[in-house]
């Protein structure tokens, strides 16, 4: 697990064949609101991590699908 943390923190994507890839993406600045107060702010861009699953794991989860 720490050599995942220290590789995303770095900037660079894991891929586990067979299981899926987890991707570091790069969110601009961004116009939000609060909507307790409904005051307008802006957002800092930041990196965030996505995970995009393999086709074997999909389709050994949908395996189990039931209806």
């Amino acid at each position: 697990m720490e050599i995942m943390k220290d590789t995303l923190a770095s900037g660079e994507d894991i891929l586990m064949s067979g299981f899926g890839k987890f991707c570091v993406k790069e969110k601009a600045e961004r116009k939000g609101r609060n909507p307790a107060t409904d005051e307008d702010k802006m957002l800092p861009a930041r990196k965030v991590v996505t995970f995009n699953c393999s086709g074997k794991l999909r389709e050994k989860i949908n395996e189990y699908r039931r209806y």
